[in-house]
């Protein structure tokens, strides 16, 4: 890659991985909007339970993300089969991590959210969620290491499909097993958390399937499912594992905003947990351009393009800016039809308002953040990422105890912590880039 990536590669790479990105929304979407109409307690209770589960997720999501930057790098390097050792021995390792947490939550895990929750009616309804939701664990960590695999090697066709195939069958199975509607059981809440881990099972499947099938996908050698090599695993883990600790991190501090919400009353949580699916679901594309960020730039690195990875981060950075300004000021002219589809409750709708708009201009500044961010990943310095990420949580959360328990803020103005969040994290990240050591980082 001899000189930066065209703002038409930058989109070849990013569109597949957006359409992904929306259909793994439509699932969180589906979740909120469906178990909004059964009730104010479901649709907090869900919001918990979710993030509960998604803070588990992330275990995956960050090992991933480390074996996509390794990818990457070997990619770059042409380094074909040593793809395939990758590919294999993540598959291992994540195997066994989620099996044994699944384990850990289907015995233990009401224990230890009973701490945190004030409602028991909340309480109840989040473990129901729970227990049904984290027998998709093991499927949707093995898809991750797909979309990791071919982000890597930025040919993203099949993540888009994969991720289509799971909404549909959630939002089908989800509007029959929460209502009970097309000869399926009336199951409510419990009925939400069992059609997500049932799409992510297809979604693996589809994976395993195309993937098989595909001759030009021969030379990376996957499924060759050799004994595990444990030094593979063990220099896989000496990148993802810093990324594993500060996804998790990220989404349990997440989560305890959502605790610190949920003691502001019932009515607080779920405006939140609908102001939070909106402010994901419009931080789609966003999100897609940061993950072809960290795969451009390792590729960059890997191919002896080092000084390439500011220009490419710039560029990536101005066009993701471009594409959120426009996100957000469609977004503003709709409030009340975005919320409405969460609620049918009028009250809850208009209690809402407010903190869209909050949300609408970090969406704006996040975009920035977040390809910053990225960057600094794909250069495989992870453990400056973690350093950069616990110090801007540390800040979000003291931020967000301070408006909602101590100050008894307004929900809306507790919301404001995402503009402190995502100004301090954006601004670390670019000093990193610009003045840290990362040329020549050998991963």
């Amino acid at each position: 890659m001899p000189h930066t990536p065209s703002v038409q590669k930058i989109w070849n790479i990013s569109w597949p991985i957006m359409i992904s990105l929306v259909a793994q929304n439509v699932v969180n979407v589906t979740d909120t909007a469906f178990l909004g109409h059964v009730g104010a307690v479901e649709l907090g209770a869900s919001a918990i339970g979710g993030l509960f589960y998604v803070t588990l997720f992330m275990v995956a999501f960050g090992f991933t993300t480390g074996v996509q930057i390794l990818i990457a790098r070997r990619h770059g390097e042409k380094d074909y089969p040593a793809i395939g050792a990758i590919f294999d021995n993540s598959f291992y390792f994540l195997g066994i991590l989620t099996i044994l947490i699944t384990i850990l939550i289907v015995f233990f895990g009401s224990h230890i959210l009973k701490p945190f929750i004030a409602s028991d009616d909340v309480f109840r309804a989040s473990t129901i969620f729970l227990k049904y939701r984290i027998f998709g664990l093991f499927f949707a960590s093995a898809a991750l290491l797909f979309r990791s695999f071919y982000t890597g090697i930025t040919f993203t066709k099949y993540i888009s499909i994969s991720a289509a195939l799971m909404a549909g069958i959630n939002v089908f199975l989800g509007y029959g097993l929460i209502f009970g509607k097309m000869g399926f059981p009336q199951m409510g809440i419990s009925g939400a958390g069992l059609a997500s881990a049932i799409s992510e099972v297809c979604s693996l499947l589809f994976f395993f399937a195309i993937t098989a099938r595909k001759a030009h996908l021969a030379k990376y050698k996957l499924f060759a499912f050799v004994k595990p090599d444990l030094s593979i695993i063990k220099s896989t883990l000496d990148v993802s594992l810093y990324i594993m600790i500060q996804f998790v991190l990220s989404h349990a501090v997440w989560l305890g905003f959502f605790l610190l919400i949920e003691k502001m009353g019932e009515t607080s949580l779920a405006v939140s947990n609908i102001i939070r699916s909106i402010y994901m679901l419009l931080m789609i594309p966003a999100w897609a351009m940061s993950s072809a960020t960290s795969s451009i730039v390792s590729n960059a690195i890997g191919a002896g393009f080092s000084k390439q990875v500011i220009p490419i981060v710039n560029k990536v950075l101005v066009f993701s800016m471009g594409i959120m300004l426009i996100v957000a000021m469609l977004a503003a002219f709709v409030p009340r039809f975005m919320i409405s589809i969460y609620t049918s409750d009028i009250n809850l709708l208009e209690m809402s308002v407010a903190s869209y708009y909050v949300i609408l201009g970090a969406v704006f500044l996040f975009s920035a953040t977040i390809v910053l961010f990225n960057g600094v990943l794909g250069t495989g310095n992870t453990r400056t990422g973690l350093a950069i990420e616990v110090f801007t949580l540390s800040l979000y959360l003291v931020f967000a105890w301070l408006l909602a328990v101590k100050l008894h803020q307004p929900i809306e103005v507790v919301w404001l912590c995402e503009y402190m969040y995502a100004i301090v994290l954006g601004v670390l990240s670019w000093f990193y880039l610009k003045l840290g050591k990362w040329e020549g980082r050998v991963i």
